[in-house]
């Protein structure tokens, strides 16, 4: 698509292309910088979470849901999970990931197929549960939006149908695959 893209400039205006490629660099620079600042502040806070016990909390809180969904025995895998879905809630899905991994490094068995709850937490992760989309609302400020937080009840709504959805189908996946799991 960049080769299809810088082609057609060329082709239609071969004089502005080059001043078209320093400004998108000059403008890509920019919106990384903005949205850095956006995840070392969201990074800060999911840090001063994990340093206070409020982890252990919140994976407490949502112990009753986490054993109902994936199964487990770990309690310290129960808290990464709980880390990693608060993570996605507000809207780090770059934060979350190394949870998710070290969550997933707890689960393995060893065995070359991914268990029930591995697959349940990668469903999870790729439904994307977000209470508050804080990149999406990093890059709408970014870009100049007057009301960049509109799409918090949009994203919310969608955020539950999408989970909810993507947990039903993972279990009705699990019930029908039943035998290869074990």
């Amino acid at each position: 698509m960049i080769v299809f893209s810088l082609c057609f400039l060329l082709v239609s205006s071969p004089e502005s292309v080059l001043s078209q490629m320093l400004s998108a660099s000059s403008q890509a620079l920019a919106l990384s910088a903005e949205l850095c600042g956006v995840y070392v502040v969201w990074l800060g806070i999911l840090e001063l979470v994990e340093a206070s016990g409020l982890s252990q909390k919140l994976a407490k809180l949502l112990h009753p849901v986490i054993k109902k969904i994936f199964n487990l025995k770990d309690q310290q895998t129960e808290e990464l999970i709980a880390m990693n879905i608060s993570a996605n809630m507000l809207g780090l899905g770059n934060a979350s990931t190394p949870l998710a991994i070290k969550a997933m490094k707890r689960m393995d068995s060893g065995s070359p197929v991914a268990s029930p709850a591995m697959i349940m937490l990668i469903v999870i992760n790729a439904s994307s549960i977000q209470l508050l989309p804080t990149t999406v609302i990093g890059l709408r400020q970014a870009a100049g939006s007057t009301c960049a937080a509109d799409i918090i009840l949009p994203t919310l709504i969608t955020t539950i149908c999408t989970t909810l959805l993507a947990i039903v189908l993972g279990k009705l996946c699990q019930k029908i695959f039943k035998r290869r799991f074990k």
